[in-house]
């Protein structure tokens, strides 16, 4: 799966995971939020989600604590 970061109305970040099929821009272009912080690909295995790659498109590269953040938004839904 694909993932943009954006930094949110009131300046948090917040994750946007999407189908590889869909393009970076595409995505990019949907979102009502300003500012991206960074963009590549995300996957759940046994160590938890890892974040890896870039977007050509956006000129957007993965940061490795956005993992955390994508796992922190998981546990805010299942508890």
């Amino acid at each position: 799966m694909k993932y943009i970061m954006f930094e949110d109305f009131s300046g948090a970040p917040v994750p946007v995971i999407f189908p590889n099929r869909i393009n970076f821009d595409e995505m990019r272009e949907q979102m009502p939020y300003t500012t991206a912080l960074s963009a590549g690909y995300v996957s759940l295995g046994p160590e938890g989600f890892r974040c890896h790659g870039k977007s050509k498109e956006l000129e957007l590269e993965a940061n490795p604590a956005d993992a955390a953040v994508i796992a922190d938004k998981f546990e805010d839904v299942t508890s």
